[in-house]
């Protein structure tokens, strides 16, 4: 992370906060301030770690981790799914970490809003093998900090569900390990959607053209790549504890649940280390948990649509319930075609929009535009009621069901000359 640390300070600018700051609200409190910078916050009251946040709440920071353009991401990402690359540069964790007991007390966690379950480990990545084939999995999750070495964690019924279920029926602990402070593209990588037999880390070392470093922990057989801070420990074998209220990506409350708990033991510090935070809800959350659905939008949509141009979870929806797909039209009804490839590929997407290749959907008013210059309301929207949406939109009815719109905004094939745009054809 140190390297591209130095890109973003060139490139973007870091913004340094040196006057001492609380970790309860008032750390946040600054963030949110900043929602699309990278700020650095210096001197923190609790801890001798400085807290890190914002390396990758734009997408010209991700597209620059991964070495592409903005509008190249979703092929980037699916290039890395399709051709990972296995491990080859692996250290020892003694060579370059200061090793302790696990205290938490010692890490900057912020507690961010005022109804909070408490302090949230927010950008912590936990490692695991499968109890029965070995295979490893990387995956972010919040993390509610229950004393020193104790945390609650969040799991959805995803691979480390399946990994702790497995674990758990043979009555078994399940060793992982928590990474801290990465860079963006190895981040990247943790969230992107693959089959359980497949490695995010082999997609990480595709990401960073086979040159990626990873560390051997000390008490599992688990591989960490480079990061600022490294935490060892076990998913405990039926404990649960409440976890929540947390902040989710529609800027409200999620609720309590019962989830698994961790125990740490050892903690592995790099010298003078930073904390990297991810403010909930805010737009580093957001593309973190939404750019990897592009390439499943994109791919299904190819096989409806082959002329597909591109795919972008607007920020403005969360990056989860709206979505915006260029194409290039070639037949009449390819617009409403895409519209159900979309929804189906993403069963959280609410509304979508489908635009012509001459359309930027990386730019609000753009997309705005062809709503307005191209849609016809009774011929243009499709209006599906009673779907299966998604359990963070708070419109969603009791029984999780919600109505979803698809938007044709494409030229009709038969009048293509009278919606073409004179500033961009002379």
């Amino acid at each position: 992370m140190r390297e591209f640390l130095k890109i973003i300070e060139k490139d973007f600018g870091i913004v340094k906060i040196d006057k001492e700051v609380s970790s309860v609200f008032e750390a946040a409190k600054i963030l949110r301030e900043h929602p699309k910078e990278t700020v650095l916050l210096e001197n923190i009251g609790e801890s001798d770690i400085p807290v890190l946040s914002g390396i990758c709440n734009t997408r010209d920071k991700i597209a620059r981790a991964l070495n592409t353009s903005v509008g190249g991401i979703t092929h980037k990402i699916i290039h890395g799914m399709e051709n990972p690359r296995p491990l080859q540069n692996i250290e020892k964790i003694t060579e370059n970490y200061q090793t302790s007991k696990a205290d938490l007390s010692k890490l900057p966690i912020l507690t961010h809003y005022q109804r909070d379950g408490g302090p949230y480990i927010t950008a912590g990545v936990i490692f695991a093998r499968d109890p029965e084939t070995g295979s490893r999995n990387a995956s972010i999750h919040r993390m509610l900090v229950l004393d020193d070495n104790h945390l609650t964690v969040r799991i959805v019924p995803r691979h480390l569900y399946t990994y702790n279920q497995r674990a758990e029926a043979q009555g078994e602990d399940l060793d992982i390990a928590i990474a801290i402070g990465m860079n963006p593209a190895t981040l990247l990588a943790t969230t992107t959607s693959i089959p359980i037999t497949s490695d995010e880390m082999e997609v990480a070392n595709s990401f960073h053209n086979g040159n990626m470093k990873v560390v051997e922990c000390e008490n599992s057989n688990l591989e960490v790549p480079d990061a600022e801070i490294i935490l060892e420990g076990k998913l405990l074998a039926g404990e649960r504890a409440d976890e929540g209220p947390f902040v989710d990506l529609t800027d409200t409350y999620d609720v309590i649940r019962q989830e698994p708990v961790i125990e740490l033991d050892k903690m592995h510090l790099k010298e003078n280390a930073l904390y990297h935070s991810i403010l909930p809800a805010g737009f580093e959350h957001r593309l973190l948990q939404g750019l990897p659905q592009e390439p499943r939008v994109y791919q299904a949509v190819q096989n409806t649509v082959p002329t597909v141009q591109n795919v972008v979870l607007t920020e403005g929806g969360c990056c989860w319930l709206h979505a915006a797909v260029s194409i290039k039209k070639q037949t009449q009804g390819d617009g409403k075609n895409v519209m159900m490839a979309a929804l189906a590929a993403h069963p959280s997407l609410k509304h979508v929009v489908v635009v012509d290749e001459d359309i930027d959907i990386f730019d609000p008013e753009d997309l705005e535009y062809a709503m307005a210059t191209r849609v016809k309301g009774d011929d243009d929207l499709l209006i599906v009621p009673k779907a299966r949406g998604s359990s963070l939109d708070p419109a969603a009815l009791p029984d999780g069901t919600t109505t979803k719109v698809g938007v044709d905004a494409t030229k009709p094939l038969d009048k293509k000359e009278k919606f073409e745009r004179v500033s961009l054809s002379e």
